[in-house]
């Protein structure tokens, strides 16, 4: 363990008269050359040190992390803290709202005692102080600008998440995908898709994928019944045009600081499967967008993803390879994610072995399973003096147990820490100031209305009776290429391309680890 003289030397002020050196080991461990985030300071035996600060270097946001703990322990205030201090040094932040209080970041806390008092105890100069934010709402639901995604971008892994479906019907579903991609039928809101699975249940359609199988009259039917149960739950909004372009997450204010994308989430909580895939479309959809930079200052966005044991829940495991393999690579394009969730016993231990920043926030211990839980994340950390079971069952609100990977990318010491306060407001703006905020957007008059353009469904309509028709009524026929569907019907290509496709059938090659891909422009 360092001691306090040389946490001096590192150029860490330890206070007279509490030269313990424990504190100054951890704080040495924390003494940072470079730009770093303030989370606050060391806690020993119920006492604060000031002088002693924990922290996480800027450049190592993009190595992702964890911030968990018990619901009311102070998990969306960490949140709020981390992401107005990554705005401040000009990174953008992307949030989800589940409860509908990060509204807040857009404006200037209120100072009162509680917030001063804190701010005496770990040191901090605190200063009310608001940023830069954009406000976004799936598919319009709720206040903020319409996030929307294409049938086709969200692809066939994630859309077998939201609709529940089975390992086989997931493999049905990516066969649907390929031969909508194939025969230019884009997919673009859930009436598409559903004509798609109709056609490919037909006389015609069955001939096309006889040679590979086909799609079951069986499983078309309960992807059919999926769809519709999902759209008489209000969802159908969130699939439409004009599509989100997650390079909007990316941008920075006039005075350099990064831009707060704050997704509010209140109008769909109580559909927590939706909301958590559509967070990992955006996610997915930066992965293939981006290109690599590696190790750079600073990341290019940091992405919070709340109520991450959602996401996990019953997925498949070519589900969780995807997952598994988005976080581990696209930390080289510059994109930290932290996943926010109640104890790291939710998030599958290949994900959670690449999360090296670690905000734990206290657990409760009242029955077997929470002990069983406690123990469990305990071993997620490294060794330390502290007795973990104990300190994480007794932490207060705002105070939680760190530890980061350090400038070098080693691990920080653990550190019981109580957090500073945010400089923001810590609670929802007034809805009327949020609308005129929506309202005011540069990005309001791009993505406020929906646009329903030719595409699958209308495609599928056209018949060839029309010349026959046109004869009928004495009219000259019109020479015309054949009609998608005279192409899709009459043509034996689609067999021979699928043969080749072999065990990669059901995503198409240019689709990415999810199967998300743009529409082709």
């Amino acid at each position: 363990m360092t001691s306090s003289g040389d946490a001096e030397e590192a150029g860490v002020k330890v206070p007279a008269g509490a030269a313990d050196p424990v504190v100054a080991g951890i704080a040495a461990g924390y003494a940072f050359a470079g730009q770093a985030l303030e989370l606050g300071a060391v806690l020993r035996d119920g006492r604060c040190f000031p002088g002693a600060q924990v922290r996480i270097p800027l450049p190592m946001l993009n190595r992702h992390g964890l911030v968990a703990g018990a619901t009311g322990t102070g998990k969306t205030k960490t949140l709020q803290l981390i992401a107005e201090q990554l705005s401040a040094h000009g990174v953008p932040v992307f949030l989800a709202d589940v409860k509908g209080d990060l509204s807040g970041i857009a404006g200037p806390g209120q100072p009162d005692a509680g917030v001063e008092g804190r701010a005496a105890e770990v040191g901090q100069q605190w200063t009310a102080t608001g940023f830069p934010a954009e406000f976004l709402a799936l598919g319009g639901l709720g206040h903020g600008i319409p996030v929307r995604a294409t049938i086709t971008s969200f692809g066939p892994l994630l859309l077998a998440k939201v609709l529940q479906l089975n390992r086989t019907q997931e493999q049905s579903l990516g066969l649907i995908f390929h031969y909508a991609d194939t025969k230019g039928l884009e997919l673009i809101d859930l009436k598409d898709l559903r004509a798609v699975v109709a056609f490919l249940t037909s006389p015609e359609g069955k001939a096309e994928l006889k040679d590979i199988g086909g799609l079951s009259t069986a499983t078309a039917g309960v992807i059919l019944r999926s769809l519709t149960a999902f759209e008489a739950q209000g969802m159908a909004d969130f699939f439409g045009e004009p599509e989100f372009d997650t390079a909007d997450l990316l941008r920075t204010a006039p005075d350099g600081r990064g831009v707060v994308s704050v997704l509010e989430l209140p109008a769909v909580q109580d559909k927590p499967l939706l909301f958590s895939t559509f967070l990992m479309w955006l996610l997915a959809d930066l992965f293939h967008d981006l290109p690599e930079i590696g190790d750079a200052d600073r990341p290019r966005l940091v992405f919070f993803f709340d109520e991450a044991h959602l996401l996990f829940d019953e997925a498949s495991k070519a589900f969780l390879d995807s997952i598994t393999q988005t976080v581990r690579l696209i930390r080289s394009k510059g994109v930290g994610v932290f996943f926010v969730t109640q104890t790291p016993k939710d998030v599958p231990s290949d994900v959670l072995g690449q999360l090296g920043n670690r905000v734990q926030h206290a657990l409760r211990a009242f029955t077997p399973e929470d002990q069983k839980a406690l123990r469990a994340t305990v071993q997620t950390f490294p060794k330390s003096s502290y007795d973990l079971e104990e300190l994480l069952t007794g932490l207060g609100t705002g105070e939680a147990v760190v530890t980061v990977l350090g400038e070098t990318g080693a691990p920080t010491p653990v550190a019981a820490t109580r957090l500073r306060a945010p400089e923001s407001l810590m609670g929802p703006v007034d809805a009327a100031e949020l609308d005129a905020a929506v309202r005011g957007s540069a990005l309001h008059g791009r993505y406020a209305q929906a646009v329903d353009r030719e595409s699958a469904y209308e495609k599928l309509q056209r018949t060839p009776a029309e010349p026959q028709a046109q004869a009928a009524r004495g009219e000259a026929v019109r020479r015309e290429e054949p009609s998608l569907v005279e192409q899709v019907v009459g043509s034996g290509m689609f067999r021979s391309l699928a043969r080749s496709v072999g065990t990669q059938l059901g995503r198409e090659i240019t689709r990415s680890l999810f199967g998300t891909a743009r529409r082709r422009r």
